[in-house]
Parts: C-alpha cells; sequence; structure tokens
C-alpha cells in the first residue's frame, strides 16, 4: 500500500470527523465519528502492513484542509456531497485497475460510502427520516454543485479564450478584439442560462405531469394502484399478506398512497422539483461569465502583441487553477491537474489563433 492511499484514509478520517463536530443531529453525527474512526484504522492497517512507524502519520493533507474550509463557508452540505463522490472515484479506479490486472477483488475496493451507508442503514438510533435527510443533500447539494461551479468556469475561459486568440489572430484591432471578447462572453453566458432554464423547467413540467397521471391512476382505479403497492412491498421482501396490510392502510390516505408511488414507481423526490429554473440560469450564467471574462481584461488597457501575451498568461493561471480545483473530486496531482488543464486550454487557443492568422492574412492579401 502506498503512501497516496494511506493519507487518502487520513484525510477521509479527517473530514468524517470535520462533518462529525458540525452535524447537529445527534444520531447522523455518531455515525460519521463512525466513520472516521474506521478510515483512521485503515490507515493504521495499511502504515503496518508497509511497515511504517504509526508515530509517523503524516498530517491532512492540503487539499483535505482546502475542503474544509469549503465547508466553512458554503456549507458541511458541500463538503460530504465533495467526499462521498471523490470516495466512488476512487473506488471505481481500484476496481477498473483490478479488472486490468486481473488481480483478486478485495473487500477494501468497496467505496468508502457503502460502508457509510450500511451503518446509517443498520444503525440502531438512526430513524428513515434521518436517512430521508441525509439522501435528500447528498443529492441535492455537495459535490455536483461544486463541479458544476468549476466546470462552468472552465467552459466560460476556454471557450472565450480560443475566440479571443482567433480574432486576435486575424485582426490587430483592439476594439474588435475586444467587441468579439464581450460579443462571446455575453452569448455563450446567455446561451448556458437559456439551456440550464430549459432544462430545469423541463425536468419539472414532465415529472408534475407523472405525478399528476399518477394520482388520476389512483382516482380511477384505486384497486389497481393497490395491487401496484402490494407488489412494491413484496419485493421489498416483505411477505405477501403484510404486504397487502400495508398496502389497504396507505390507501385511507389517498396523499400518502400517492408519495409512496410517485417515489417508488417513478423514482421521483417531489422535493427536489422545488428548485428555481430562473435561479440555476442565473448562476450558469454567473460562472461562465466570470470565466469568459479572464481573457479579455487585457484588452481593455492595451493591444496588439502585449495584450495577446497578458491574455495568455492570465488565462493560464485561469487553466491551472481550474485544473487544481478538479483534483478535490479526482484526488489527481495539482500539478498533473493544473497543467495538463493549462495544456489542452492553451493548445485550443494556438488552434484557433493559427485560423485566425490564415484568415487575416488572406482577406489582407
Amino acid at each position: 500500500m502506498n503512501l497516496k492511499n494511506i493519507q487518502t484514509e487520513i484525510d477521509a478520517s479527517f473530514l468524517y470527523k470535520v462533518l462529525a463536530e458540525n452535524e447537529e443531529d445527534p444520531n447522523v453525527k455518531d455515525v460519521f465519528f463512525q466513520m472516521s474512526e474506521i478510515e483512521l484504522s485503515h490507515a493504521v492497517a495499511f502504515m503496518k502492513n508497509a511497515n511504517i512507524d504509526i508515530s509517523l502519520m503524516p498530517a491532512p493533507s492540503k487539499r483535505a484542509q482546502i475542503l474544509k474550509t469549503i465547508g466553512k463557508v458554503l456549507g458541511y452540505n458541500y463538503l460530504l456531497g465533495v467526499l462521498l463522490d471523490t470516495e466512488k472515484s476512487i473506488s471505481s479506479s481500484i476496481i477498473s485497475a483490478r479488472k486490468k490486472s486481473n488481480s483478486i477483488p478485495s473487500l477494501s475496493d468497496t467505496a468508502h460510502v457503502s460502508i457509510l451507508t450500511n451503518i446509517l442503514n443498520n444503525h440502531p438510533k438512526v430513524a428513515g427520516s434521518d436517512l430521508a435527510r441525509f439522501e435528500k443533500r447528498h443529492r441535492s447539494v455537495g459535490g455536483n454543485a461544486l463541479r458544476a461551479a468549476v466546470l462552468g468556469g472552465n467552459d466560460g475561459l476556454v471557450s472565450n479564450f480560443s475566440l479571443v486568440m482567433g480574432i486576435a489572430g486575424a485582426t490587430s484591432g483592439q476594439q474588435g478584439v475586444l467587441l468579439a471578447g464581450m460579443a462571446g462572453l455575453l452569448a455563450g453566458a446567455l446561451s448556458m442560462a437559456l439551456g440550464e432554464w430549459i432544462s430545469v423547467k423541463s425536468s419539472q413540467e414532465l415529472s408534475e405531469n407523472q405525478m399528476q397521471l399518477e394520482m388520476d391512476e389512483l382516482v380511477t382505479n384505486p384497486e389497481g394502484e393497490e395491487k401496484e403497492l402490494v407488489l412494491i412491498y413484496q419485493s421489498k421482501g416483505i411477505p405477501e399478506e403484510q404486504a397487502k396490510k400495508m398496502a389497504a392502510f396507505v390507501m385511507l390516505d389517498t396523499d400518502e398512497a400517492h408519495k409512496i408511488l410517485v417515489k417508488e414507481e417513478l423514482g421521483i423526490n417531489p422535493d427536489e422539483l422545488k428548485g428555481s429554473a430562473m435561479e440555476a440560469a442565473v448562476t450558469s450564467f454567473l460562472l461562465f461569465a466570470v470565466g469568459a471574462i479572464i481573457p479579455v481584461i487585457p484588452f481593455f488597457f492595451t493591444n496588439g502583441m502585449k495584450a495577446i501575451l497578458f491574455s495568455t498568461v492570465l488565462s493560464g493561471l485561469g487553466l491551472f487553477l481550474i485544473g487544481s480545483a478538479i483534483t478535490l473530486f479526482t484526488g489527481k496531482s495539482v500539478w498533473y491537474s493544473g497543467f495538463r488543464q493549462v495544456l489542452f486550454g492553451l493548445a485550443a487557443a494556438a488552434i484557433t489563433f493559427g485560423i485566425g492568422r490564415l484568415i487575416g492574412v488572406s482577406v489582407m492579401g
């Protein structure tokens, strides 16, 4: 077991402890403390197997410290989402590597989130409401929100950097590059915002329509829906007679029966439909615009090759920061991810600059 894997376990222990210390619910707090102890025991076992003195156990990494800071600023639900998504990614990588090498699978390959789920499911003091709240928090916030922020900024930076370089290659005029850069920013940000609004709105409308159809079926054919409830309970391992009694009891309350059928049959969580399409659109607009403005900034103050060089340096720094931020989800080296992002971004800009230069020369000639 290499030092990187030991560090991963130490970081996970540290982050679960942070979650526990900032969790209000005593039952879920206890679960997070248990997870912290499990991860720490993994690190100790790995160190012993590698003949490393336990007293030399490393401190939490800078990445873990940054995630803790993110938790303070954005809320610890975000930290939970990032942590669980990271663990899933690490687990998938291990399993994939084992398949390629035809090595024997190990129980330790299982995602740490599975351990957490098992503890939640079997913890005597964690009620169903706690589980529902935990799942809701993990799905509605967390890693996906942060990932969307990073990728939104990346889209704006790479696309507008390439556009600006293409126009700069075709013309030496400052005004032309500025106009194109700002037009690209607005067009891209508006497109992202509209796409996000349509996506959220259409998803909501589709789910609402399906929910209404389910209610209509519940009213017009209650016997058929009751049979569906029986089958749902049976699929969960409940004996037929008990399933029939439970279904009959639930059917006494139409609204409760509708909630269960919507969740179990359609896989829809009504709470997730309350998100604002306009809020999602505005967020997408701002995230794209933040990235897109970076390569344009130098052209407000200068022009020509000087502006191109400044724009390249600023964009390179932005790309490196985005690549570094991505390591919060992947666990890869900051330098590797950062320079990889810079390389891809500069390559895209160089291609458009070259095309712009060829077009500019042909037009001028």
